[in-house]
């Protein structure tokens, strides 16, 4: 569904650098030891008004044949299949190695565009000699230096020609998808809401091979689900699995209006959790967390509070979001699950008329205005709500360049206590006025 750039390359070529500048963060770790890209890193990333998703392929180790053999064309096979451009990178320092290669020879009967991304080209004597990777046969070569972020522009200005146009869904009904790592109960919550009933299920053909939509519709809720087609389980390397996995996932979410994020009690938020639920933020859905498996968890009567606790933390700083404790095997509260996403739908659309806007929050700012800076006063005078797919307000000021983002947090808490945005990311804008 979303347009996917993939990165591929043996290690220590600086992929993860190219990453960390694409998605403007410092989310990949970046050392001169190869083998360091342990997870799979995705972001998202934005050239000229063309949003899109980057993954850092990366986690494996070249020593032992068999090893390279599994894991390295693995990985690279799934991200020809799924991803929309394929970066190939290599390194003008060391020149062509068998690995690379071997990675060419993949990439040759793909029929993905492939750029050929050369890293380390400081100078210009570096760049005669990146001409070698001609030998490919793979098309036109992209000196860059991933350190400096020289030659990146004219690199993305090639790749988005290559982006598919996403079109807009007519279907008015919610969209949920559900996400998370695989074996937390996915596929066993779709089948106990859907029950046996098939005639319930209209598998409307989805846009893309990966997701199925499913109409829901029963016990008064209708909605369309976006469920991740079951993992294909190409090989028994498990990281790679998960891999997959995440690329789905993301093509699922970008779809939803809401996520519901499924976690397992007994392992808790992890790491690939909470990538999951950033970039779900980022892309301004709605999002649910639902906690399976609990019924396996030994419980008293604060269990709960330092669950939920211990999750928020691990969410910071959007923390207004509903968490629901289930146990599909047992059918457990996961009709609840389904009316809290709902929930969150109204209000992702949730429109605050202006008049009620400045009639709470004015007299709040007056009470706590925004710290002054250099002795100017900042007076914010007047508030709307933008029109969009989730819940923008602009609030009129005369000095919007001062304000920091501490008093931005504190309108923001002041906006959820007053007209709950339960589970909505919220954007603020302040404006001249």
């Amino acid at each position: 569904m979303s347009n996917i750039i993939a990165i591929v390359g043996r290690p220590n070529v600086g992929k993860s650098t190219l990453f960390n500048r694409l998605t403007e963060s410092r989310k990949a770790i970046v050392d001169d030891f190869s083998g360091v890209t342990r997870d799979r890193h995705y972001g998202s990333a934005e050239w000229t008004d063309r949003q899109f998703t980057v993954i850092d392929t990366g986690g494996y180790v070249a020593n032992s044949e068999d090893v390279f053999e599994a894991a390295i064309r693995e990985q690279v096979v799934i991200a020809i299949e799924e991803a929309t451009v394929l970066l190939f990178m290599v390194d003008v320092v060391t020149g062509i190695t068998d690995l690379d290669d071997e990675i060419a020879q993949l990439l040759r009967r793909s029929s993905k565009p492939v750029f050929i991304v050369v890293n380390k080209v400081d100078n210009t004597q570096l760049q005669n000699d990146a001409s070698v990777f001609y030998g490919f046969g793979l098309g036109e070569i992209y000196p860059i230096s991933s350190m400096t972020g020289s030659g990146t522009g004219d690199l993305l200005d090639d790749v988005i020609k290559h982006f598919e146009d996403i079109p807009e869904e007519e279907n008015a009904l919610p969209k949920i998808t559900i996400v998370g790592r695989p074996n937390v109960g996915k596929s066993s919550l779709i089948n106990a809401l859907i029950g046996k009933e098939r005639n319930i299920v209209t598998p409307i053909a989805g846009t893309t091979r990966d997701s199925i939509h499913i109409h829901y519709n029963q016990f008064g809720h209708e909605f369309m689900f976006i469920d991740t087609a079951g993992l294909r389980k190409k090989t028994k390397v498990k990281e790679n699995i998960e891999f997959y996995s995440v690329m789905r996932t993301i093509k699922a979410l970008e779809e939803a209006d809401v996520v519901i994020l499924m976690i397992d009690a007994m392992e808790g938020l992890e790491s690939q959790d909470v990538n999951i639920f950033h970039l779900a933020e980022k892309n301004k859905k709605g999002i649910v967390i639902l906690v399976n498996k609990w019924d396996l968890v030994e419980k008293d009567s604060k269990t709960v509070k330092i669950f939920e606790d211990q999750i928020r933390q691990k969410l910071q700083p959007f923390t207004d979001v509903p968490i629901v404790f289930t146990s599909v095997v047992n059918k457990q509260r996961i009709f609840q699950a389904i009316e809290t996403a709902l929930e969150v739908f109204k209000n992702r659309g949730k429109k605050v008329p202006t008049s009620k806007l400045n009639d709470v929050m004015l007299p709040i700012i007056e009470n706590y205005p925004p710290p002054a800076l250099k002795g100017k006063y900042i007076k914010i005078k007047y508030i709307t709500q933008i029109n969009g797919t989730s819940p923008m307000f602009a609030f009129f000021c005369n000095l919007p360049q001062y304000i920091k983002e501490p008093y931005k947090r504190f309108i923001e808490n002041k906006l959820r206590e007053n007209f709950d945005f339960s589970g909505v990311p919220i954007q603020i804008y302040f404006r001249q006025k």
